[in-house]
C-alpha cells in the first residue's frame, strides 16, 4: 500500500528531470550519480534507487519522491539535527582532508571492508581518523563472514571503541550470531532493513543494536517515522541516513530527523559534499549540524547537470514501471 494518492503519470513525467551528478571521489563503485526530479505542489521529490535494485525495491523510491512533491512535511520538534562525517575507503593519509568537509562533526562513520582492500588499510584508516574525531562508527555494507568480522571488530576496536558496526554480515542471521558471538560493539543494521520485505525482521531476530533507516528506501518520511516509533519501543534507537542523495532527497532526510521525538546519533546525511556540483546549494554543516528548511533547486544547475537523452529516456521507463507496481499496492 502507498500512504498518497498517486498522480497522473503524466504529470510525472511532465515535470520530471533526470540529472548526473558528478562526485569528488569513488563511492559505493560510482563517480557519477544519477537522480531523477519530479516536481508537484507541495515542491520536490528524488527518484535515485541504484541501478542494482529492482522494479519492486525501486517503487519505494518513487512513492519517497511523490510523497515529497506532493505532501506537505510532518512537523519539526527541532530546527537542525547533528550529522557525522562519512570517510570512504580511501587511504589513511586522506583522511584530514575528507574531515575537513564536515566542520564541527564529532562522529565519523568509516567505510571498511572494500573489495581489494585488506584489514590493515581498515585499521589505519579508523586510526586516522580518532585521531581527528572522538566518536567513530564503521560501515562494511555486508562484506564479513561472521568469522572476519570477529576478527576485524576486534582489530577495530583495539584502540579505541566504536560506536557501533552498520552491517558487518549480509544476513540477519549472520547479524544475529555476530551479535551473540562479539560483546562491546553494537549491530547496527541497514541492507537488512531498507532492502527487506519485512524490515521488523532484524528486530525480531535480534540482531541489531541501532537502525540506520533512510527515507527513500523505505517509501517516505511517514513509513519511517513510523518504522522509528515501532523501533523504539522495543528499545532500538535509530539513525537517519543519506542513500547518496541530491540535495532534493537530503532535505526529506533531514525533514524526517528533525520530526523524530528522539534522536539519541548523528545523522549520515552530510553526504552532499561529495558531488563535485549538485542540484542546488548544499546545506552548509555549522558546528557538526545541517538546519531543517526547504530545497528548491537551481534551474542553471539543473541544466548543466542534465542526463544525456538515452539516460533520460531509462529513467522515464523505469518510472513507469515502478509507478504500475505503485498501482497494484493501491488495489
Amino acid at each position: 500500500m502507498t500512504d498518497v494518492p498517486l498522480p497522473p503519470l503524466k504529470d510525472l513525467l511532465a515535470d520530471s528531470t533526470v540529472v548526473a551528478l558528478p562526485m569528488r571521489v569513488r563511492f559505493r563503485g560510482i563517480t557519477t550519480r544519477e537522480v531523477m526530479l519530479v516536481r508537484g505542489p507541495a515542491g520536490w521529490g528524488e527518484f535515485g534507487p541504484f541501478g542494482e535494485y529492482d522494479d519492486d525495491e525501486a517503487a519505494n523510491w518513487l512513492a519517497a519522491a511523490i510523497e515529497a512533491a506532493w505532501t506537505s512535511p510532518p512537523t519539526a520538534v527541532r530546527d537542525s539535527v547533528p550529522v557525522n562525517a562519512t570517510v570512504p575507503s580511501v587511504p589513511a593519509a586522506d583522511v584530514p582532508a575528507i574531515l575537513a568537509r564536515f566542520p564541527g562533526a564529532t562522529t565519523a562513520k568509516v567505510k571498511v571492508a572494500e573489495p581489494g582492500q585488506c584489514l590493515a588499510d581498515d585499521v589505519a584508516r579508523v586510526a586516522r581518523v580518532r585521531e581527528i574525531v572522538p566518536t567513530v562508527r564503521v560501515d562494511a555494507n555486508g562484506g564479513w563472514t561472521v568469522a572476519q568480522a570477529v576478527e576485524a571488530l576486534q582489530a577495530l576496536t583495539a584502540d579505541g571503541p566504536l560506536e557501533y558496526a552498520e552491517q558487518p554480515c549480509r544476513t540477519v542471521a549472520e547479524l544475529a550470531e555476530l551479535r551473540r558471538t562479539l560483546s562491546g560493539v553494537p549491530i547496527a543494521a541497514d541492507e537488512s532493513i531498507r532492502r527487506a520485505d519485512d524490515p521488523l525482521r532484524v528486530l525480531r531476530a535480534e540482531a541489531l543494536d541501532v537502525a540506520v533507516v533512510k527515507v527513500a528506501p523505505l517509501g517516505g518520511v511517514r513509513r519511517l517515522l513510523e518504522l522509528a516509533e515501532t523501533l523504539s519501543d522495543h528499545g532500538v534507537s535509530v539513525v537517519v541516513s543519506s542513500a547518496l542523495d541530491s540535495a532534493v532527497g537530503m532535505a526529506a532526510g533531514i525533514r524526517a530527523a528533525a520530526a523524530l521525538p528522539t534522536l539519541d546519533h548523528a545523522c549520515g546525511l552530510g553526504t552532499g559534499g561529495f558531488f563535485v556540483r549538485d542540484v542546488a546549494t548544499p546545506l552548509a554543516i555549522s558546528d557538526g549540524r545541517l538546519a531543517v528548511g526547504p530545497v528548491e533547486p537551481d534551474q542553471e544547475a539543473i541544466t548543466e547537470l542534465a542526463a544525456p537523452r538515452e539516460r533520460v529516456r531509462w529513467w522515464q521507463e523505469r518510472l513507469e514501471r515502478c509507478y504500475r507496481i505503485l498501482q497494484t499496492r493501491t488495489v
